[in-house]
């Protein structure tokens, strides 16, 4: 059982949510009521992912992981709800 993030492990998830960020598309018309869902959904995903980088970067990397996890969790919410696409297994848990 594992009890510590590593900077390894870190990485890994960084490199994770990175990716899904860049792959990640908005899956509702504009004109759609749930085109501003979306648009929350995604400035809450970049906004945690931005606020791991600041963590990691001063070496709190619980704090980091626990930025990430948000990040990712708006992405898998938003892929869940339908307001995202995101057909990848690898990055999207319910894509």
């Amino acid at each position: 059982m594992e009890r510590e993030i590593t900077e390894e492990k870190l990485k890994k998830y960084f490199e994770i949510t990175r990716e899904a960020l860049e792959k990640l598309e908005i899956a509702v018309h504009e004109k759609s009521l749930l085109f501003s869902v979306a648009q929350d959904f995604l400035t809450m995903a970049k906004s945690y992912y931005s606020d791991a980088e600041y963590y990691y970067k001063k070496g709190d990397y619980v704090t980091a992981f626990a930025a990430l996890n948000y990040a990712h969790g708006f992405i898998d919410a938003g892929v869940r709800l339908g307001v995202f696409k995101g057909e990848d297994d690898r990055l999207f848990a319910f894509g």
